[in-house]
């Protein structure tokens, strides 16, 4: 049976017809009623253009995501193996080992899904109604592909409110999750049950390099640690002194645990604390580092919010630029999608200059490649960082 017809109004879907995955409700004429969210549907344009197969979800801002251009292609688990077999083949050319982020989203042609890979535990986002529909089909697809030992449902992201779907986490497959996270030599213990999103922040882990290679000999500030990766990544390439500050106890009992089995406890301290009022104490103290790195959570998850988070980064940059020692480093990382890099680097400038802190620029970064971005959408680059020396 041929799936629903649905189409767009005249003159829209610029964007879709440019190459992008996505249709806007707004753009959509005929909306059937009695589709489910997450239904799949032709996707056509008023003038007959075919766009293809569809994830159709008329409650959310993004109301139809592109799945494959065959509007008859059949979505089931061979099908998800095929993406899954290119998303392994791209991770084994550009990031060997067992230890990446192996599906990302619309860029790995698999909109509104993540998949992590820590080993043999494979932990998953859907973050749409289709991908929530489509699960059964993706885990058999997984486990055929990968044949993990666990696989885990970590879909309790903000994202699927916008979707109209519930928070949970679970275990798809397997009796047992416990996992690690090998990186620069080092075993990450991780709870991909409890701990925050998937269990690790792989789209740092080149930014975790260029911070451990300045880290010989030096005094280092772990802003923000959550479980540590910055810190005891530099700790273990023969930094002096690591101080780890996070305002989550659990992440650093998980940091110090991390530092005590690799090693590293000797040079290693945790501080718990609210970030801001810690780097204010530090400065009152007359404290000085040779490497602060500040990795904060999203100040702007919202459009809203995008001014109040703006400014929270301006204030951040000011507070860690007076803890660094002359000719030392500042590492400054933002993961909001609503704080454009051009609009993040000037509260960055901005919060140097009130801090009277002269420097240069070094590098500006993103993600690494596991972490891959569709041409037509770039707004999807959400991670920026830079490193900066003050003088």
């Amino acid at each position: 049976m041929a799936r629903p017809l649905v189409r767009l109004r005249p003159g829209q879907g610029r964007r879709l017809r440019a190459g992008a995955p996505w249709a806007y409700s707004n753009e959509l004429a005929n909306l059937q009623a009695g589709l489910e969210p997450g239904a799949l549907v032709r996707l056509e344009g008023d003038d007959g253009a075919r766009f293809g197969t569809a994830m159709l979800n008329p409650r959310s801002l993004i109301a139809a995501r592109v799945l494959d251009r065959d509007p008859e292609a059949p979505i089931d688990t061979d099908w998800f193996r095929a993406r899954l077999r290119d998303a392994i083949a791209l991770r084994a050319r550009i990031c060997p080992g067992m230890f990446h982020r192996l599906v990302h989203a619309e860029a790995d042609f698999l909109p509104g899904l993540i998949v992590d890979r820590f080993g043999d535990v494979i932990v998953l986002q859907a973050n749409t109604a289709g991908m929530d529909r489509l699960l059964p089909a993706l885990v058999a697809a997984l486990i055929a592909e990968l044949d993990p030992r666990a696989v885990v449902a970590r879909n309790d992201t903000p994202a699927r409110a916008q979707e109209g779907l519930g928070a949970s986490v679970a275990l798809l497959a397997g009796s047992d999750a416990t996992a690690v996270v090998e990186e620069g030599g080092l075993r990450f213990p991780i709870d991909p049950l409890a701990g925050q999103k998937t269990g690790w922040f792989f789209d740092q882990r080149y930014n975790r390099d260029l911070v451990a290679g300045l880290a010989a000999g030096a005094r280092v500030l772990d802003v923000f640690c959550h479980t540590g990766g910055f810190g005891l990544r530099a700790a273990a390439s023969g930094a002096a002194s690591v101080r780890l500050v996070d305002s989550s106890g659990p992440a650093l009992e998980a940091a110090m645990a991390a530092a005590a089995a690799n090693g590293l406890a000797p040079r290693v301290a945790a501080h718990r604390d609210d970030a801001f009022e810690a780097m204010a104490a530090f400065a009152a103290a007359g404290e000085r580092f040779d490497i602060v790195v500040c990795d904060p959570p999203a100040f702007a998850r919202t459009r809203k919010d995008a001014e109040a988070g703006l400014r929270a980064y301006g204030r951040m940059a000011r507070l860690a630029a007076a803890l660094v020692a002359p000719g030392g480093f500042l590492f400054v990382a933002s993961c909001s999608h609503h704080a454009p890099l051009e609009a993040f680097a000037a509260r960055i400038a901005e919060g140097l200059f009130r801090a009277r802190r002269p420097g240069r620029i070094l590098q500006t970064t993103g993600a690494g490649p596991d972490h891959p971005v569709h041409p037509a959408l770039p707004e999807t680059a959400y991670l920026k960082a830079q490193l900066i020396q003050l003088l």
